[in-house]
């Protein structure tokens, strides 16, 4: 064999050698970034409702659904489905679990309520969702609301100030099997800017005016209800809509009482600006 056909043979062994080289080297990159990938971002399923607490209390759930929010014309049939679906005893605290299908509020701790039934209802009614919506909620609360959404969009991301609740309502949601709900401790104020924009927002403390961030969050075509506080402390829920051009139309639709929301929009205007 001549010198030059050893040269050419060795120059094509090199090549092959660097190539695996190179190819092992993105091989194990690609792995790194797998395992680093946010869960988030892998595929959404939805409720799987093989929780005991699924079969507990059914008849006091129709019941309520009857009475406390067909009686009120709250009607999307897929409100209503999921307000018989979610059981809600599970969401209050054990001493309070007999109140669970009150038509009222229930305390929850930290001096926070879960909402009336009825409101539950109405603000999601509001929403006009569907099982393609993505949606926002600020005040996670126990995690109720939450769960109520997530029986009818895609996916819900959720938001809670009080760390405690935070993990206690993400520790719930896994248990129940809502696999399509996503807690985050942080102020609602600033939304969740990585997982924007989200055809609805849905908003569960008060505040005096409504947060810069979300209406920024909201898709064109998306729907925002939220309570929002008056100069003479009476709270309105407020339903906005964001048009296809980004033009906003607010609307106050009814009269209600929720927990204040705390954090940045507490704050005066001035001292945002600085």
């Amino acid at each position: 064999m001549d010198e030059r056909n050893i040269l050419t043979r060795l120059a094509c062994v090199l090549s092959a050698v660097v190539f695996m080289a190179i190819s092992t080297s993105e091989i194990c990159v690609i792995s790194a970034a797998e395992k680093k990938k946010d869960p988030n971002e892998s595929k959404i399923l939805p409720p799987d409702h093989n929780h005991p607490a699924f079969s507990q209390r059914i008849e006091e759930r129709a019941k309520m659904v009857i009475w406390q929010i067909q009686a009120r014309d709250v009607n999307d049939p897929n409100v209503l489905k999921a307000m018989r679906i979610v059981p809600r005893h599970a969401f209050i605290p054990t001493d309070q679990q007999r109140y669970a299908y009150g038509d009222h509020p229930v305390p929850i701790g930290y001096d926070q309520t879960i909402s009336q039934p009825y409101i539950v209802a109405f603000m999601t009614e509001a929403l006009k969702l569907d099982p393609n919506d993505k949606v926002l909620e600020i005040g996670t609360g126990s995690g109720y609301q939450a769960a109520v959404c997530a029986e009818i969009a895609q996916e819900v991301y959720t938001i809670e100030i009080i760390e405690g609740l935070a993990k206690s309502a993400k520790k719930l949601l896994k248990e129940l099997g809502y696999r399509n709900a996503f807690v985050r401790a942080g102020d609602g104020y600033f939304g969740w800017p990585e997982k924007a924009p989200f055809d609805a927002i849905i908003g569960t403390a008060a505040a005096g005016r409504v947060p810069p961030p979300l209406l920024a969050q909201l898709k064109p075509g998306g729907r925002m209800i939220l309570p929002v506080e008056g100069r003479l402390g009476f709270q309105y829920l407020v339903l906005i809509t964001k048009d296809e051009k980004g033009n906003l139309h607010k609307e106050n639709v009814m009269p209600v009482r929720f927990v204040p929301m705390t954090g940045r929009v507490a704050k005066p205007e001035e001292t945002e600006r600085k």
